[in-house]
């Protein structure tokens, strides 16, 4: 197996015009490597009023390089306040209406079929400013971040305990905050109010 991956891979940089000595014949196979699956199509997520979240691609079924969620935001619908990922690259992917995303300090549309991308470090949000129902794929990279989005969504709910606003839910997003690598700028709940109000959007 190693011999016929290294002979493809002389090939390839032969004819490109690459030296053949930079190292390719230690090329070896990976120890555990990513097994292929298939996830059949499923009917669009329903927004249910507010946003709800689908789970596609999980972090531990391609060793630890990506994950998806699928996510779905009702008309005039706000986002989460605006905050910033130390290790977490973001790429979303609209598949219906009009994602509105904070980066830096500029707002930015992006249409169905549009593509943006939310590098590491970099203050932002997205929020459904339209009277149109917003459905969009995010991609991760780095960090197994559905299961941050499975805890807020699935796990920290009134049903099992957590209230809205209660100091055991704002304990739990902050150690969730912590353990993720998620921060949020002292003016972040100030720039969210100010989002709402200039758009008229539900919180």
């Amino acid at each position: 197996m190693e011999r016929r991956h290294f002979l493809q891979s002389v090939a390839v940089m032969s004819a490109l015009g690459i030296p053949s000595s930079l190292g390719l014949a230690q090329t070896t196979e990976p120890e555990d490597p990513i097994k292929p699956f298939l996830l059949p199509g499923q009917p669009p997520l329903s927004h249910n009023g507010g946003m709800d979240i689908k789970v596609w691609v999980r972090n531990g079924a391609t060793n630890g390089l990506f994950s998806s969620v699928e996510c779905a935001v009702a008309p005039k619908r706000m986002g989460p306040a605006p905050h910033a990922h130390k290790e977490l690259d973001e790429l979303m992917y609209v598949l219906e209406g009009t994602a509105s995303v904070l980066l830096g300090d500029e707002i930015v549309e992006i249409k169905a079929g549009g593509w943006h991308m939310r590098p590491r470090m970099i203050k932002h949000t997205f929020f459904n400013a339209s009277d149109e129902p917003l459905r969009f794929i995010d991609m991760y990279f780095n960090q197994p971040f559905e299961e941050y989005l499975e805890t807020i969504f699935f796990k920290l709910t009134p049903e099992n305990g957590y209230p809205k606003g209660s100091e055991k839910k704002s304990d739990e997003i902050k150690r969730l905050n912590e353990q993720f690598g998620l921060f949020r700028y002292p003016d972040a709940e100030d720039q969210k109010k100010q989002i709402i109000k200039e758009y008229g959007l539900l919180g």
